[in-house]
């Protein structure tokens, strides 16, 4: 199984400690290590995706809370947390903000934030990734002047949180609030 970029130490320290905890014999210890590897392994995990048809593909997994021309996506803890690109073109812009990390379903505009510009054939779109308020970091995977595919893989937050795009004037949307959607798979918004 594949793990998101960045994570591999939330999973390294725990199997250590599982395997010193059974060099020792202390079992209870152990246990407790061994549940944890399946804990970040099961969090961090990383699948293959294909887009299921042409369209704005969703940039995260989770549930829609906003759907407008902008869409708002709330990641659950059993959700997959990389994100990936809606349309294919270039990394226009990276823009990193420190910030709080109060809890991600709130509507704040202080969290920590990972603002990325992807230069469209339908113009600019944005996608933000926002902190939560257990995540503590976010990995970026592109640079700016990369291209990227729709459904490419673009950065992840570990252990967190909340996604905001931007939906060209073009599109219209598939999705409502509530729905559950997909990174790399779902079409939230489709060409007019």
């Amino acid at each position: 199984m594949m793990v998101a970029k960045g994570s591999k130490g939330w999973i390294a320290i725990p199997l250590v400690l599982t395997m010193g905890a059974i060099l020792l014999r202390i079992y209870p210890i152990a246990i407790v290590g061994a549940a944890l590897v399946i804990f970040f392994m099961l969090f961090f995990r990383d699948p293959d995706r294909t887009p299921n048809g042409l369209g704005f593909i969703s940039p995260a997994d989770g549930v829609v809370m906003h759907a407008g021309s902008k869409v708002t996506i709330f990641m659950r803890l059993h959700d997959v947390h990389v994100n990936r690109a809606p349309l294919p073109g270039t990394i226009k812009k990276i823009r990193y903000l420190k910030g709080m990390h109060r809890p991600a379903f709130l509507d704040t505009n202080q969290n920590e934030q990972n603002h990325i510009t992807i230069e469209t054939m339908h113009g600019d779109v944005s996608v933000t990734q926002i902190a939560g308020i257990l995540a503590r970091r976010i990995v970026c995977y592109v640079k700016e002047g990369d291209k990227v595919e729709a459904g490419q893989r673009i950065g992840t937050i570990l252990l967190g949180s909340r996604v905001e795009v931007t939906i060209p004037s073009e599109y219209e949307l598939t999705v409502k609030p509530g729905d559950r959607v997909k990174a790399g798979e779902s079409v939230i918004a489709r060409e007019r």
